[in-house]
């Protein structure tokens, strides 16, 4: 049997002209053979929910990918990073399927698409698009082949279902694609929040811990508290599938006060626009310090997302004195399986008295305000309602670092941070470039705009930045040969590139002074040239290769190599 994605299992009979929401598979799984999943719909990823699903493909690339209906290739997009090589496929009944991180596409497709690429002397192709008469495509009928290409973080496919006039991105799971599970949600651990400056909870003003214990499969109890005042709850969950050990994602998350539901939600669909939110749906700080989400179970006002429903009071709970509070919190995966954690609160009164601390920096941002500081060679300037709230921001230059605060509030838009550099020599400028010291070992260069006298650069993460000098080349290795060899047998030429600074910009390869696609692998630093793409004549070729980083620095190699021709 051929290896397969099994794509098929989706929409096979059940993408039809059904008048239902979203057409399901009545007969179940035509194929018989389980789909393995490394990440869910919905997941928190960073700075968005995940739009589609990932699914595994053994850890091998080059599996053959077939269209899940009818339909016609409308759009092909090749990028570095992203979905790396993608399709998108249009159905007649009103959904898209697209299908990420391909190794190549069917060998009409990627025919065409080497067409423009060769074309535009650059790997990256931009959007694509195409009519319907252009490739149409069968249900079952090869695609692509699976790879690891753009953003992924090993083999898989990414598979997502869109409505094709809003382009909102829906479960694939309602569609009947059946993935083995019977496992419910693990909750982790708990907080909880003092919302109004008149809350106490066991006496304190703070967010914190709550402990927890499982008390049966899917039965989870905290500790008592006692509190008054408006409180909120979130919660790290995760959830597994049967066939996979990976931490996935929840359906659905819901809260209960007494019986009442106080708070829902879930990842039926969303739209691109709006996944930027979760930011807010998750405790940020804490995820920033600690590298570990927590969901709230209740709503800022400034969050925008449409995935809530029956919020009451959005989900804050208003604690009366000598009132008990039952609260129930339910997590869910999309096959049901549940698991419900329990908070018992007792309504005290306490005497403890804070004082609000008073912020004494002498940089206030009013949210839906222009803001702009300046301090030393360093300027910062939001614009409207970059910040969600009004805040007290901590701005200092210490030793050439811009401290922006911290990288623990969540940005709406972005910021820019420009910096004097008319103390450089033209020579010095040149080397310069700003990078984000988040983390000061690996500093990460940021897109640097040079104009006369100050550079400038725009981003949504607070936190350290500084000017920093790159003037080293980029590396260049060969690998699998050498100058003046003999590589009949040889289907590819690989080349590892690196950068120590500010980081690889640009690389151009030629064969014979033409050029030729080679196909960078960020993670592996490995350039691929595929001797296929071109017919070489004669047997004796030069091979050079120049690469760019961020500030310029150039290195190139050029090397002699023999090739026959084989029939």
């Amino acid at each position: 049997m051929r290896p397969l994605l099994l794509l098929s299992i989706l929409f096979i009979h059940y993408l039809t002209f059904s008048q239902e929401k979203y057409p399901t598979d009545y007969f179940g799984n035509p194929l018989g053979i389980p789909i393995v999943l490394s990440g869910s719909f919905g997941e928190l990823r960073s700075n968005h929910f995940h739009a589609g699903l990932d699914i595994k493909t053994q850890g091998k690339e080059g599996l053959e990918v077939l269209s899940a209906a009818d339909g016609y290739v409308s759009r092909i997009k090749v990028q570095q990073f992203g979905y790396g090589k993608a399709i998108y496929i249009t159905h007649p009944n009103g959904f898209t399927t697209v299908y990420g991180h391909l190794s190549k596409f069917e060998d009409s497709i990627e025919e065409y698409v080497k067409s423009i690429q060769y074309k535009k002397e650059d790997y990256e192709t931009g959007n694509l698009y195409f009519d319907e008469d252009m490739f149409p495509v069968k249900k079952g009928e090869i695609i692509g082949f699976s790879g690891d290409t753009g953003g992924s973080g090993g083999p898989h496919l990414h598979f997502e279902i869109r409505n094709t006039e809003s382009e909102n991105v829906i479960n694939p799971l309602l569609f009947g694609l059946k993935v083995a599970d019977s496992i419910p949600p693990t909750f982790q651990y708990l907080k909880v929040y003092a919302l109004s400056d008149d809350a106490r909870i066991n006496n304190q003003k703070m967010d914190f811990q709550i402990p927890i214990k499982k008390v049966s499969k899917n039965q989870y109890a905290a500790d008592r508290i006692a509190a008054s005042g408006t409180i909120g709850f979130s919660a790290s969950i995760f959830d597994r599938f049967d066939e996979a050990p990976n931490k996935n994602g929840l359906f659905s998350l819901e809260m209960l006060v007494n019986g009442k539901r106080f708070y829902y939600h879930d990842v039926e669909t969303f739209s691109f626009a709006e996944s930027k939110y979760l930011n807010l749906h998750i405790d940020y700080e804490h995820f920033k310090k600690y590298k570990m989400r927590y969901e709230k179970t209740f709503k800022l006002s400034s969050n925008k997302l449409s995935t809530y429903k029956d919020l009451i009071n959005n989900g804050k709970i208003e604690v009366v004195s000598n009132q008990n509070y039952r609260v129930e919190i339910i997590a869910k995966d999309f096959e049901g399986n549940n698991s419900v954690l329990n908070v018992q609160i007792v309504g005290k009164e306490t005497n403890a008295i804070f004082k609000k601390q008073k912020d004494t920096t002498a940089y206030k941002v009013v949210a839906k305000n222009f803001n702009k500081f300046q301090l030393e060679n360093v300027t910062v300037a939001f614009p409207k309602k970059t910040f969600y709230e009004d805040v007290f921001l901590d701005f200092k230059v210490n030793d050439g670092i811009a401290q922006i605060h911290t990288p623990t509030i969540p940005l709406d838009k972005y910021f820019t941070l420009t910096f004097n550099v008319s103390k450089y020599s033209e020579t010095e400028k040149e080397l310069l470039y700003i990078a984000n010291l988040e983390y000061p070992k690996y500093p990460k260069y940021q897109y640097t705009r040079k104009k006369d006298s100050t550079f400038y650069t725009t981003s949504k993460t607070l936190g350290n930045y500084a000017l920093l000098t790159d003037n080293q080349k980029p590396i260049i290795k060969l690998l699998y040969f050498k100058d003046q060899q003999w590589i009949t047998n040889s289907k590819t030429i690989k080349v590892k590139i690196d950068d120590v600074g500010s980081g690889i910009k640009d690389y151009r390869a030629t064969i014979d002074n033409e050029w030729v696609l080679m196909e960078y692998n960020h993670k592996t630093k490995i350039l691929t040239y595929n001797f296929s793409d071109k017919k070489l004549v004669d047997s004796k070729h030069i091979f050079k290769l120049v690469v760019s980083d961020n500030v310029g620095n150039t290195n190139e190699i050029s090397t002699t190599f023999f090739k026959k021709q084989l029939n």
